[in-house]
């Protein structure tokens, strides 16, 4: 083995890397041929040490570490370079031998908790089961203990509940028990928490951090949020499309990057934005030149209400099993208004109550109590065909670009269907419009014939902005409209919608649990926290001046929020 990559300690004996990736190369058989994911990929993990990959969907940042242990598809091999774990080389270790060093060497805690986790099996059985596989004690104190660690309260009670039964930050510390109930001194954590909310991502991380440390184990962090790598990691390496184009320590990759890809994912990064603006406010740079495009303050601030949220509230009936139903307050006398050509923010965590409001809004669902004027007119007093009416001039985009696109309709049908819907011009000027919608979202027009399923992530969600931009409406109320999205396309769209803002005249009701993005795209923010409305303002003076603790808690949880970065201009 070269000795390149071995360092010397503070006692002058030689380390070598606990994990060592040399010219990594990975095929897939698919039907069209051999398919490359990852090229010459090349990474060092010394013991002890947390390393980040980064990267968009279909870097190969995953598909590197499934090779690392050992758990590539069927159709997927490594097809040259070597995986090197303490010296040896595994690339092509037979079953019996990653078997052995799957869990008392090599852990994994995989992205989706919903899908790792046996939904029939009680969790307590399936940290039992991981425990017997390695040969470790595995009664109910031990299984206990191993959730205890975890961070998991009143850990033997939870032992002996299903996955369902538990929160999502529940859900993913039970695979963080299960990652590390053998102690192994290499933890690859993939994705272990976009799924989460910023608050609950914080505490899952910091505790993940002190157990790592307390063991002594080495983390392989797989990532697409820079923000969140480079205030965890101690290296950051960056992948894109089956290449490693740049690594190197968190910090200094984060402050000079090299590779253009790199510039563009620290640029794009909603995560970091907040700590640009702040650098750039006190050396006097103007705040406008690190976001995306917007109208004039001043016009805004004169503008009317074309919106207006009164004490609005909405409970709903909760039965479990044949018990009387209880009363749920998903919404708590909630009161806000939004101006003509701007874009207000609802933003807090899951269970809020913000999309609940949107629907209300929307008219999708009547509220138990208050009232939605919109220009003017009180949305409770309309009959069904101004309901109708009122949808033209309203119009939603929804959070999940896979789900909200019917898969049955090619693109131009998806687009003209509003137009249909409305009974909207002839056949002709339906397929003018819906090419004009197509050039207003920057798709090509041979997109009209294509499915969504022949659609990236962010080619659906133009599509939809394309949709509800068809029937000219005023407002536009966009539910989680870019979380499910990669940072560089996300960035994209948020451009995008800016850009459409500043064009149309568009109002937009921003729903997301996503600071960052906020900080990006909206001129007012409303907190909301357990159907309260917690804390309202401008953008500036929420993020500058909070005010509640609730507030201060989810600035403070962004990632990336620690770090201090110097105001580069996007």
């Amino acid at each position: 083995m070269s000795t390149s990559n071995i360092t010397i300690d503070e006692a002058g004996s030689e380390e070598r890397p606990l994990l060592e990736i040399r010219d990594l190369a990975i095929s897939f058989q698919t039907a069209s041929g051999e398919f490359q994911a990852v090229k010459n990929a090349h990474l060092t993990i010394m013991p002890g040490e947390t390393v980040a990959i980064v990267g968009e969907s279909g870097s190969g940042k995953s598909t590197t570490a499934l090779a690392a242990i050992g758990l590539l598809p069927e159709n997927g091999r490594v097809s040259g370079g070597q995986i090197l774990l303490d010296g040896e080389d595994i690339s092509h270790a037979p079953e019996r031998r990653m078997i052995e060093l799957r869990g008392n060497t090599i852990g994994m805690v995989p992205q989706d908790p919903m899908s790792n986790l046996n939904p029939v099996w009680k969790i307590g059985y399936q940290v039992r089961e991981t425990l017997r596989a390695n040969g470790k004690p595995s009664g109910p104190a031990d299984v206990a203990r191993v959730l205890g660690e975890a961070g998991l309260p009143d850990s033997a009670r939870r032992a002996k509940q299903y996955p369902h039964e538990f929160s999502g930050g529940m859900r993913q510390r039970a695979l963080i028990a299960i990652g590390l109930s053998c102690q192994p001194r290499l933890l690859i954590a993939d994705e272990p928490t976009s799924a989460l909310d910023v608050t609950v991502q914080r505490q899952i991380l910091d505790h993940l951090e002190t157990m790592t440390a307390e063991l002594g184990t080495a983390v392989l962090l797989i990532t697409h949020d820079l923000g969140l790598a480079a205030e965890r990691a101690d290296k950051v390496v960056v992948m894109y499309r089956g290449n490693v184009v740049e690594a190197g320590p968190s910090l200094e990759l984060l402050r000079n990057p090299q590779h253009p890809y790199t510039q563009r994912l620290v640029a794009s990064a909603p995560s970091l934005a907040s700590r640009r603006i702040q650098a750039a406010k006190a050396e006097g740079i103007q705040t406008e030149e690190l976001l995306a495009p917007t109208d004039v303050v001043a016009e805004k601030a004169l503008s009317d209400d074309v919106l207006k949220v009164e004490s609005l509230s909405k409970v709903f009936k909760l039965r479990s099993g044949v018990g009387k139903a209880t009363d749920f307050k998903a919404v708590d006398n909630v009161s806000f208004n939004v101006k003509r050509g701007t874009t207000t923010a609802i933003v807090g965590e899951s269970g809020s109550g913000k999309s609940t409001v949107a629907q209300m809004v929307l008219n999708l669902l009547a509220p138990t109590s208050g009232r939605i004027v919109f220009d003017g007119v009180d949305t409770s007093t309309l009959n069904s065909r101004e309901i109708f009416k009122f949808r033209r001039r309203v119009q939603p985009i929804f959070q999940d670009p896979y789900g909200s696109l019917d898969p049955m309709y090619n693109i131009f049908r998806t687009i003209e269907e509003p137009l249909r819907t409305h009974k909207i011009g002839d056949k002709v000027s339906r397929e003018k419009k819906v090419r004009e919608l197509l050039d207003q979202v920057a798709l090509p027009q041979s997109t009209m014939q294509r499915y969504p399923n022949e659609l990236s992530g962010g080619q659906r969600q133009r599509v939809a902005i394309a949709r509800a931009l068809a029937l000219d409406p005023e407002v536009i109320i966009c539910d989680e409209a870019v979380s499910a999205l990669d940072v560089l396309v996300q960035a994209q769209v948020l451009n995008l919608l800016a850009e459409l803002q500043s064009n149309l005249g568009l109002t937009y009701l921003f729903i997301t649990h996503d600071l960052a993005v906020v900080r990006q795209i909206a001129d007012h923010v409303c907190v909301m926290q357990k159907g309260k409305l917690v804390e309202t303002g401008s953008t500036d003076e929420v993020f500058d001046l909070p005010q509640q603790d609730y507030t201060k808690a989810l600035l403070n949880a962004i990632p990336g929020a620690s770090l201090m970065l110097p105001p580069v201009v996007a």
